[in-house]
């Protein structure tokens, strides 16, 4: 039996462990991005270098686009709500909370996407564990802004921000499903006209806005290339051979990786600090996405009267 999985862990794996480290370093990379460019600037180029990456990629490929006008228009909601949107708020809030914070608190997702799943999408409803978890997430957040420890309006700002994007991902993740999904394309298909809507809804903003703010370095030209190229770029191919080869429920699993791997990142190589109520928080919201993801369940008896 155990012979027969092991082919199986190999194949999603390693592509797994690398979508991890990718997605739990644009955080840092969004930061040192921030050297040069504006938060506007952050956001398209990391859009702009993701589109093209994954038309090239199809390209390649040979995996062809989509000819249907409704599907492109559903593409240019969901890429609002899972790609514009989330990445100019990430972009702003690190220039209020470091990206260590930033990168524990997208951990949020999870929750997020159940509350809205619920409530405006009336797919499911939510059981006790989840609820119990929705709570506790709700706990963690506050422990996160620190706002019972040391309280800074910035931070707090920042770290409402960043709970704005995760709840973009919740309404555009069960948007997916419903709406693209169905659609039967390949999901590298899928990713690609995501990327493309996405790049096009800058087209809007480029001429009005400064994307630049300071001398361009190295260490900020190669992140925003890492940062498009890969993290939103490849990491969305990654994501989906990860969910084809291994299921969803392994690669959601991601969420728990990402803060650890922002968190060591911060430290490490921008050495930001990290006080003792954000490890603490952090760990209360990976508890709640653990209990709304059903990772933990807890058990409810009812008494008889």
């Amino acid at each position: 039996m155990e012979d027969s999985l092991k082919p199986s862990t190999a194949a999603w794996l390693p592509g797994f462990i690398v979508l991890a480290t990718v997605w739990g370093l644009s955080f840092l990379f969004i930061s040192v991005s921030l050297e040069t460019l504006s938060p506007m600037g952050v956001a398209t180029g990391r859009n702009v270098l993701g589109a093209v990456t994954l038309l090239v990629w199809s390209g390649l490929r040979r995996f062809p686009l989509s000819r249907s006008p409704r599907l492109w228009a559903f593409s240019f909601v969901f890429s609002l709500f899972m790609n514009v949107i989330p990445s100019v708020l990430f972009a702003f809030a690190e220039t209020l909370i470091s990206s260590a914070l930033a990168g524990v608190l997208n951990a949020t997702t999870p929750l997020m996407t159940v509350i809205i799943t619920v409530l405006v999408f009336r797919e499911q409803r939510v059981t006790m564990g989840q609820f119990v978890g929705i709570l506790v997430g709700f706990f963690g957040i506050v422990m996160l802004t620190g706002v019972l420890f040391e309280p800074q309006q910035s931070a707090v700002l920042g770290v409402v921000l960043v709970l704005i994007a995760t709840a973009c991902y919740g309404l555009a993740l069960p948007f997916a499903r419903r709406f693209l999904s169905p659609s039967g394309l390949p999901a590298t298909t899928l990713a690609t006209m995501q990327m493309t809507t996405g790049a096009l809804w800058f087209v809007f903003v480029v001429p009005f806005v400064p994307l630049q703010s300071g001398e361009w370095t190295l260490p900020a030209l190669v992140s925003i290339i890492a940062l498009g190229v890969l993290g939103s770029g490849f990491a969305y191919v990654w994501n989906f051979r990860t969910v084809n080869l291994a299921g969803s429920a392994v690669a959601s699993t991601v969420t728990f990786v990402i803060p650890v791997i922002a968190v060591i990142a911060g430290v490490v190589f921008i050495h930001e600090s990290v006080h003792w109520y954000q490890v603490a928080g952090g760990a209360v919201v990976l508890l709640s996405a653990a209990l709304v993801q059903k990772r933990i369940r807890l058990s409810f008896r009812r008494r008889n009267a």
